[in-house]
């Protein structure tokens, strides 16, 4: 539902927020977790933000200062925990009375901003002084197939005349992924070394990956979660999404591909999985809900327990992603990175809701904090194909870059970001940030 958060007129008294561009406005207030020195050679503690243009809110400074009281005792303890679990497992009535205070908190001319404005300055940080953590203790970490342009253009690879395995257009397609390795934009990822066989050799080689792709991915925080052995409704569902962040699940390719069978990816995806910092709640993506899209005739209608009118409506989120990559040579000359593609999380085959209430419908007990990424997000023309595999066609086509380099896979010092904004009329322009990882040699004696 809109409210008086989604005003496009509305202004901050940060004069940040009102930049073009910024992608955190005051109609965005994302949220984040940033480490905190404590002082007196104490290691650091991370505490709860909210990006407003380009600075973010301490949280637990405003409660420490009084300023969230009035929300209650729950909600004020959860803006001093030092992840985002405590405030996800409150609920989507108590995420909207947060935002809806911090909306008249820094809103300019609002009365209840005027009057604890001293307070709220003294909590504002720069945020490109600060380092950034992964915003919630991630329990369990989920990674889908959703997009159905990406499943044909792998499948067609792989099974030129079959390209889409019987239960695709059935079933949401997913597998557990690795939670110990995610880790928080900026940070380096080393190229893993493992077992692959290339075309033509009998046994199987040990050394480091020579296909290193990235993956261009939407994630879900799970808010509520759902008691063991009960079933999240699909008119439920959105409810226990908290919000949005960019995924990249860097893939090892070559190593995919002698491990997958036939129980799926492995060590080829678990090395390193990078986030955005920032989660964009539900509920600021509101003005950008679109419908589903749409299926051909020949497609079959979703089972019962994964259709309902709204998720064909409204039930995705009109996103644009971008991935931009800066390699080692285009650093040491200055140069930009450079687009690689453009995509919109729009054309997924299955939406968020979609997956939510297939991961739970079989009594899977969901958490707050668990992270749900979408797979990666591709479209139906080449310059909208998520990843390199796709890009490059399998490394048979590589990318031709400005500089004159060209890119099959990603080589060591390659540096990868996803950007993501969501635009439409009669709303304001807001972005999810960046995700962004550079590719490191591999380590050890042995690599």
């Amino acid at each position: 539902m809109l409210d008086a958060t989604h005003d496009p007129d509305a202004r901050s008294w940060v004069d940040s927020a009102g930049l073009s561009g910024t992608p955190f406005p005051l109609q965005n207030l994302p949220f984040g977790v940033f480490d905190h020195p404590v002082g007196g050679g104490a290691p650091e503690t991370t505490r709860v933000g909210v990006a407003i243009g380009d600075l973010l809110v301490d949280l637990a400074a405003t409660a420490s200062a009084g300023v969230l009281d009035a929300l209650g005792p729950a909600l004020r303890d959860a803006c001093l925990a030092p992840r985002l679990n405590t405030l996800m497992a409150l609920g989507p009535d108590a995420w909207s009375a947060l935002r809806r205070h911090l909306h008249h908190l820094l809103r300019e001319g609002d009365p209840l901003g005027d009057a604890h404005r001293p307070a709220v300055e003294a909590a504002l940080r720069e945020r490109a002084s600060v380092r950034m953590a992964v915003p919630a203790h991630i329990g369990d970490y989920t990674d889908f197939y959703a997009s159905l342009h990406h499943a044909t253009n792998v499948g067609t690879m792989m099974r030129p005349d079959n390209p889409l395995l019987p239960n695709y257009k059935w079933v949401p397609i997913g597998y557990h992924g690795r939670a110990s390795s995610v880790v928080v934009s900026g940070t380096g990822v080393v190229r893993p070394v493992g077992q692959t066989r290339p075309e033509g050799v009998a046994a199987p080689l040990w050394g480091p990956s020579r296909r290193i792709d990235y993956e261009l991915e939407l994630g879900l925080f799970v808010g509520i979660g759902n008691e063991m052995g009960r079933a999240i409704p699909i008119a439920d569902a959105d409810r226990h999404i908290f919000g949005v962040c960019l995924v990249n699940d860097w893939s090892a390719r070559d190593m995919q591909q002698w491990e997958y069978q036939p129980l799926g990816p492995f060590l080829a995806k678990s090395f390193a999985t990078t986030v955005s910092p920032w989660v964009v709640t539900r509920e600021a993506l509101a003005p950008f809900r679109v419908a589903l899209a749409s299926r051909t005739a020949d497609d079959p209608a979703p089972l019962p327990y994964l259709a309902h009118p709204g998720i064909a409506a409204r039930g995705a989120f009109d996103i644009e992603l971008e991935v931009l990559l800066q390699t080692a040579r285009m650093r040491e000359v200055g140069d930009a990175p450079v687009r690689l593609s453009r995509s919109r999380t729009r054309d997924l085959y299955w939406a968020p809701a979609q997956l939510v209430t297939h991961h739970a419908s079989n009594g899977c007990n969901l958490r707050p904090g668990d992270l749900l990424a979408s797979g990666t997000v591709s479209g139906p023309e080449r310059a909208q194909r998520g990843c390199l595999l796709e890009l490059a066609w399998r490394g048979t086509e590589p990318v031709e870059l400005p500089n004159g380099e060209r890119r099959s896979f990603l080589e060591d010092g390659d540096e990868v970001v996803l950007t993501g904004w969501c635009a439409c009329e009669g709303a304001a322009s807001i972005g999810l940030g960046e995700c962004r990882g550079r590719v490191l040699p591999a380590a050890g004696a042995d690599a």
